[in-house]
């Protein structure tokens, strides 16, 4: 985390689109603290009971700054009208649940790809300055609908910076793993099924990354202060094996192995070979730049003192040179549930 002494451009008026998602909600409790000052947040997605959820925590008196904007990144026009006098933008809003989206294709690329243009065109047209759209280390090597269509947003999101004109307005992406205890993911699964005493395994070799809540949240805040616009930022960040995180979760339960869903991989993958010789090393995180930069990526490690990594490297979780063992997965998954139930309290 930048420390607040050193932030030089903080946001001052910031919209998040799927606002009241997890991520969403953890970004807002987390600008209030870094930035008391902000002057305006808009809170802006399609779930009128999520937004009546949220706003309880946030009366007027006590942070008259906040908005809440029912709407569908699907409606340019209603993006448009959320933008006004908005100078920072983090983009949420996606369908993510990868069956449901196989099921349903085209209701996928409405959200993840048509919204995305929307917002993109909006932003262009508006005061906007900075803009970090979220993505997934599924839109790396897709072999699902929603990793397809997160690539295919990620791809809109860089190229916006060649349309940009002479504007200041930066468009970047943050490409990260599974966020631990999400909605969705597979230890709120777990800890259900572990009720009835049984795990169902996918497959016994299969990993995936890790990212907490919190740490996703300090990534965005990082990238917004350092971002030039056109990188695909990624967290170095640890894996685990799904047999130690059942093993953590529960040693006693049966875990039968049932084979994986439709569009699952076995390890997940963030960096590709194929980016390798795009990939630059910041330290806390990497970097894939668009092969077409306008700064050349030695002038690019210059400036910011960055190292190429080298020539055929990837990065999936696999591979990964950090895994969790299964003593700190239960210490994680203690942790992240008593947050949970704090912030619920």
């Amino acid at each position: 985390m930048i420390p607040p002494s050193q932030i030089k451009d903080s946001p001052k008026r910031i919209l998040i689109t799927g606002g009241t998602g997890s991520f969403g909600k953890q970004f807002v409790a987390s600008l209030f603290e870094r930035h008391p000052s902000v002057e305006r947040v808009v809170v802006f997605s399609r779930d009128e009971l999520k937004q009546f959820q949220m706003s309880q925590g946030y009366p007027d008196k006590k942070f008259p700054a906040i908005r809440f904007f029912i709407g569908d990144i699907r409606d340019p026009n209603r993006i448009r009208r959320a933008l006004e006098g908005i100078d920072t933008v983090i983009h949420a809003a996606a369908l993510k649940h990868v069956p449901i989206a196989e099921y349903n294709p085209f209701e996928c690329i409405k959200t993840n790809v048509i919204g995305a243009q929307n917002l993109i065109e909006a932003c262009l047209d508006s005061q906007v300055r900075r803009v970090i759209a979220l993505s997934t280390d599924k839109a790396a090597a897709p072999v699902n609908l929603y990793g397809a269509t997160k690539l295919c947003s990620d791809k809109l999101f860089i190229a916006a910076n060649n349309i940009k004109g002479t504007r200041d307005l930066r468009f970047s992406v943050v490409r990260y793993g599974n966020v631990m205890a999400s909605r969705g993911s597979v230890i709120p699964f777990f800890l259900e099924k572990k009720r009835e005493g049984v795990l169902p395994i996918t497959d016994p070799s299969m990993t995936r990354f890790n990212i907490r809540l919190s740490e996703a949240v300090d990534m965005v805040f990082w990238c917004l202060q350092h971002a030039r616009g056109g990188e695909i930022f990624v967290p170095k960040i640890p894996s685990y094996r799904i047999l130690d995180l059942a093993e953590a979760v529960c040693p006693a339960c049966t875990k039968p192995v049932v084979g994986m869903r439709p569009g699952e991989k076995l390890h997940e993958e963030m960096i590709t070979s194929s980016d390798s010789p795009n990939t630059i090393d910041l330290g806390p995180y990497y970097a894939i730049l668009p092969p077409d930069y306008a700064c050349s990526l030695p002038e690019y490690c210059q400036q910011t003192g960055a190292t190429p990594v080298p020539a055929g490297f990837s990065y999936n979780s696999g591979s990964n040179n950090h895994f969790l063992t299964v003593d700190q997965l239960r210490t994680l998954i203690a942790s992240e549930s008593a947050l949970k139930i704090a912030s619920h309290g």
